[in-house]
């Protein structure tokens, strides 16, 4: 989401030192992390501010740190990566002063191609996601009332802009934020979810078939000028989870807890999660754990939302699990890996 509601979604929440449950990384870099994408329990790779990328190819033993030549003032707000070599990454800021675009990694992050940019007024970038190895879709905030939606089929080699006669027009305000990376998720071969805030209340926007046709479904979490849906996930084709809050008032006990059982079609509330507040992302742990994170603490439920425990109130903004493998990021640099032992 953008202008105003960019500039405080940058800010860095601070935050105490990460209890037992949390093991903090060792990385030399001030960066501000958004996005984290694990490819498998070795290979991590995460994206964020100052034009930085971090990953790892052992399981977190080791961190490399680097940053993209002439990309120092870009904030990359999301990632996605195919293996330890292959990642695209997107940045999410104002098109029109050349901060909409895409790189692409084949050499474990050594050289990144530009593989897409754009100075249209009002594209503002706020995630990417992949079906395949070579088709996925990046989205941006509406223009002219309507999501900005980039498909490729080449393994993010080009973009195209992808058009549709049915798409449904956006209400008034009605965005998404970047804050995660996961405000827009990819399901199976087809299916793809979008979750906003900003109007009045959050919606859910929905394809089956790859981005050719979508629904706007209506959800009952309220929304406003800093609330809404932030993060979902899905665990099969049918059954996904989304969460929110409020990022000015991070502590506020808002509804913010949806879950689905028909792929997407209807959305119901479950109970808000411990401790209460923002939550921006959400994965699930062996099939059967919610974990969710946010500037408020990190939660997680053992009955897909019904109910919830919390972990600690260190904040952060993404997560992301393979495996028994969680991982978390958050501002100034932080990285961490879940101790999943209590969770047994």
């Amino acid at each position: 989401m953008k202008k105003e509601l960019f500039l405080s979604l940058s800010l860095s929440f601070s935050y105490v030192v990460t209890q037992a449950q949390w093991v903090q990384q060792n990385i030399n870099t001030t960066a501000s992390f958004r996005t984290v994408h694990a490819v498998s329990e070795k290979n991590v790779w995460i994206s964020g501010s100052k034009g930085t990328i971090v990953r790892t190819t052992d399981g977190g033993q080791h961190w490399e740190v680097t940053k993209i030549a002439n990309a120092e003032k870009l904030d990359f707000r999301d990632i996605y990566a195919f293996n330890e070599n292959e990642a695209i990454i997107v940045s999410a800021g104002e098109a029109s002063e050349g901060a909409a675009k895409i790189y692409r990694t084949v050499d474990a992050g050594q050289t990144w191609n530009l593989a897409f940019q754009t100075e249209e007024k009002g594209v503002f970038f706020d995630g990417i996601d992949f079906w395949d190895k070579k088709t996925g879709l990046v989205f941006s905030d509406p223009i002219d009332g309507h999501w900005y939606l980039l498909k490729t089929i080449d393994a993010g080699k080009t973009w195209q802009k992808l058009t549709t006669t049915d798409l449904p027009a956006n209400k008034g305000t009605e965005a998404a934020f970047a804050a995660s990376g996961t405000s827009m998720v990819t399901v199976g071969k087809k299916q793809a979810y979008i979750c906003t805030g900003g109007a009045e209340s959050a919606r859910v926007f929905r394809t089956l078939n790859q981005g050719k046709t979508w629904e706007a479904i209506d959800t009952p979490v309220p929304a406003g000028k800093a609330s809404g849906l932030f993060g979902m996930r899905f665990w099969d084709n049918n059954h996904g989870v989304a969460v929110g809050g409020d990022y000015l008032e991070v502590e506020k006990d808002l509804p913010n807890v949806l879950v689905t059982t028909d792929a997407g079609k209807t959305w119901h509330l479950e109970a808000n999660t411990n401790p209460v507040g923002l939550k921006e992302g959400v994965a699930i742990l062996q099939k059967k754990i919610l974990v969710a994170v946010g500037p408020s603490g990190t939660s997680y439920s053992k009955d897909f939302g019904k109910s919830w425990i919390m972990i600690d109130k260190t904040p952060f903004h993404a997560i992301s699990i393979v495996g028994n493998n969680v991982w978390a990021v958050g501002g100034k640099g932080m990285i961490a890996r879940l101790n999943i032992d209590f969770l047994k």
